[in-house]
């Protein structure tokens, strides 16, 4: 368990505003990459066993540039959604077919694991080919030189 969970056994129907935050390490991110704590602000809408949570997560990641190699901070704000059932309340053939879907997932009646579809969303969210900011110049091919820091006789 991540301690990134509603507990969902002191929430009665209607809709609640919870706030989580844990470390990154707690949801299986490297703490080199990811080095400040993951937060989510959330709405969670309880209904019988049905279980609707939507908000934000907010956290920062250490990347690498790949123009320029180097080392930068990119804040994220991804959006977040899923639903929840209680187990075994439906067929386990329907129920598994149904938590591989990207925003279904199944809980115990007491608490709702968000640990694994929050370090799936933000992953998801990194860019595939980071730049330290849009007008990086990058290194130069001929003699390694940063281009952003230095002028470079090469073309």
């Amino acid at each position: 368990m991540s301690g990134f969970s509603v507990d969902l056994a002191s929430l009665s129907s209607g809709l609640h505003r919870v706030g989580l935050e844990c470390e990154a390490s707690d949801l299986g991110l490297s703490l080199a990459e990811w080095p400040n704590p993951v937060r989510g602000d959330f709405d969670v809408e309880r209904s019988g066993d049905q279980v609707r949570v939507r908000g934000l997560l907010t956290a920062v990641a250490s990347l690498e540039c790949v123009r320029c190699l180097k080392t930068f901070t990119l804040s994220v704000r991804p959006p977040f959604e899923l639903y929840a059932e209680r187990s075994g309340t439906g067929r386990r053939v329907d129920e598994e077919a149904l938590e591989r879907d990207d925003y279904m997932r199944f809980h115990d009646g007491r608490k709702l694991e968000l640990g694994e579809a929050a370090r799936e969303v933000l992953l998801l969210e990194l860019p595939m080919a980071p730049h330290c900011r849009e007008d990086c110049r990058g290194l130069c091919p001929v003699c390694g030189a940063d281009r952003n820091e230095e002028p470079c006789p090469h073309r």
